[in-house]
C-alpha cells in the first residue's frame, strides 16, 4: 500500500468516525420518535385525534396570524390615504392668518375713513405674512439682481449692453424665480448685460 493510498484510507476512516459521532450526538438530544410523542399503550385512533388537534391548533394560529397581516395591511393603506389628504395640513393651517389679514384688509379698504397708504402699509404686511409662510414651508425667493448668470436657476430673456455692469451679469429682474427645498420651481426671468 502506498503512503498515499495510506493517507486517503485515514482520511476516510476520520470521516467516518466523525459522521458516526454526529450521528449519535444528534440521536442523544432528538429521540427517533420525537415528533409523534408516542405515549405507551396509545391507539392509532388516539395518535390521530391528537394529531388532528395538533393540525387544529396549527390552522387557528395561520388564521389569527392571517388575520393579524391583514389588518396591518388595511392599517398601512389607511396610513398612507390620510398622508395623501392632510400632507397639506400644516401648510394650509400657516396661510390661514394670511387669508384673515386679506379679509381685514378688503373690510378696512370699503371704510369711510380709508386711505391709500394705510391700505397699502395693510397689503405690504399682508404680503410679507404670506412670503414668511412660505419660507418656513421650504419655499424660496430667487431674486438674482446683479448676481451673475446661472443658466441652472436663471432664464434669459434678454441681453443688453450696460456700461455699469459685467458682462454676463443680471441686470434686471423681470419675474422672480422659486425653489422648493433646494429644488428649482420656476427659474428667474432675467435681462442680462452683454
Amino acid at each position: 500500500m502506498s503512503p498515499q493510498q495510506s493517507k486517503v484510507d485515514s482520511d476516510d476512516e476520520h470521516s467516518l468516525a466523525t459522521e458516526a459521532e454526529e450521528t449519535a450526538h444528534l440521536e442523544d438530544v432528538v429521540p427517533e420518535h420525537a415528533d409523534s410523542e408516542e405515549e405507551p399503550g396509545e391507539t392509532m385512533e388516539q395518535q390521530l385525534a391528537r394529531a388532528q388537534d395538533t393540525i387544529k391548533d396549527y390552522w387557528d394560529q395561520m388564521m389569527r396570524l392571517r388575520a393579524e397581516i391583514d389588518n396591518n395591511l388595511k392599517r398601512a393603506e389607511r396610513d398612507v390615504e390620510n398622508a395623501h389628504k392632510y400632507a397639506l395640513k400644516n401648510f394650509i393651517e400657516n396661510l390661514l392668518p394670511v387669508i384673515d389679514s386679506m379679509e381685514m384688509g378688503q373690510v378696512a379698504a370699503g371704510a369711510n375713513n380709508a386711505t391709500l397708504d394705510s391700505i397699502r402699509e395693510g397689503s405690504e404686511l399682508t404680503m410679507s405674512m404670506f412670503v414668511q409662510v412660505l419660507e418656513k414651508n421650504g419655499l424660496e425667493q430667487i431674486n438674482p439682481l446683479g448676481e451673475k448668470f446661472d443658466p441652472e436657476r436663471h432664464q434669459a430673456i434678454s441681453m443688453t449692453e450696460a456700461d455699469n455692469a459685467a458682462s454676463n451679469t443680471v441686470i434686471e429682474v423681470m419675474q422672480k424665480g422659486f425653489s422648493l427645498n433646494d429644488r428649482l420651481v420656476r427659474p428667474a426671468m432675467v435681462v442680462v448685460a452683454k
